[in-house]
């Protein structure tokens, strides 16, 4: 007997699961990336086959490869993550990038490949460097950053008061200071991490903005052209392993809006596990930056995933040993 086949190539940037499906489903109704992305989410059935456990885990992210809606783009994709659908994700962009080239579903050109691809988000410019067949970095012109709110005051159980900063950067960020939280952010204090993270993510979303939906610990910065640390805790309250393209944005328009970076100025951020991405100021906007980040994305194999009608878990299950969090039925 036949069997639905779903094609996905797996790939990761800075350490961040961001595996593409290239083949096997069809583009979901819409006029834009940006419907097509909403018409997904209303059903929610392949996200919740791809990531949910047998098949996937909570540090695992998935891209849908579509037509673009555009003519000036080569490709349209849409981006899940374990509870989300997000507009824009900096890894995730990397690792489609890379795996478009790598695959030849876009013609690579060297040194350099240049290709125009629609987000959720909108129109992303991607310049890959590439070499002998291989894409070496991905660097990439992000949507408009903007601080929202500075030292915002919030009460979080357990940690006490904190003064947090509200940051768009593709994603609505709420950012502490990792310091006064007494952490060094290093890989043993991942859990940890992510439990202060969590804590402040449901504070911010009650007490300051109710559009955050992901949280930055941030280490001191160490200034232009110099490399910062960081951590971003993704909801349901797990790591991410990457520096997080959209965090360093959502970072740098916290720093412009404190006068401590301008436009032509750099700044490179560290994840936890020593993984790095470079952020760029291309330009200033009447509210804040339009940032560019880079880093490197690395294909690790190609998988085929059957749909079979028989598989009593077709969306796959949660359990609360691998996904933190109380409601593991999300």
């Amino acid at each position: 007997m036949a069997r639905r086949t779903i094609t996905v190539v797996n790939c990761h940037a800075g350490g961040e699961v961001g595996n593409v499906v290239i083949g096997g489903i069809a583009p979901p109704p819409g006029e834009t990336v940006r419907e097509q992305m909403e018409a997904l989410r209303a059903d929610d059935n392949l996200r919740r086959f791809l990531l949910r456990e047998p098949r996937g885990s909570v540090a695992t992210h998935a891209n849908l490869i579509v037509p673009a809606t555009r003519d000036d783009c080569a490709y349209g994709y849409i981006i899940m993550e374990p509870t989300e659908y997000p507009l824009m994700s900096g890894s995730n962009t990397i690792c489609v990038a890379t795996v478009l080239l790598e695959t030849g579903m876009v013609e690579m050109q060297e040194p350099e490949t240049t290709v125009r691809l629609e987000a959720p988000a909108g129109v992303v410019e991607v310049r890959a460097h590439c070499r002998d067949g291989r894409v070496e970095t991905v660097a990439f012109t992000n949507v408009p950053a903007r601080a929202t709110q500075l030292d915002a005051a919030l009460e979080v159980p357990g940690l006490g008061t904190l003064a947090i900063d509200i940051a768009f950067g593709g994603m609505w960020y709420a950012i502490a200071d990792a310091a006064a939280l007494g952490f060094a952010l290093e890989p043993h204090e991942a859990r940890d991490l992510c439990d202060a993270g969590e804590k402040i993510r449901v504070a911010a979303r009650e007490q300051v903005d109710g559009n955050v939906s992901i949280v930055q610990l941030a280490g001191p910065w160490q200034g232009v052209g110099a490399v910062s640390k960081n951590a971003v805790v993704i909801s349901p309250g797990r790591l991410d392993r990457s520096a997080t393209g959209t965090g360093l944005s959502a970072r740098m328009a916290v720093l412009h809006a404190r006068g401590l970076m301008k436009a032509g100025d750099t700044m490179t951020h560290a994840s936890p596990i020593g993984s790095t991405f470079d952020g760029f100021i291309v330009a200033e906007t009447d509210d804040g930056i339009v940032p560019a980040i880079r880093g490197s994305g690395f294909i690790t194999g190609r998988t085929e995933l059957y749909v079979d009608e028989r598989d009593p878990f077709p969306q796959g299950y949660l359990l609360s040993d691998t996904w933190p969090g109380d409601d593991v039925q999300s």
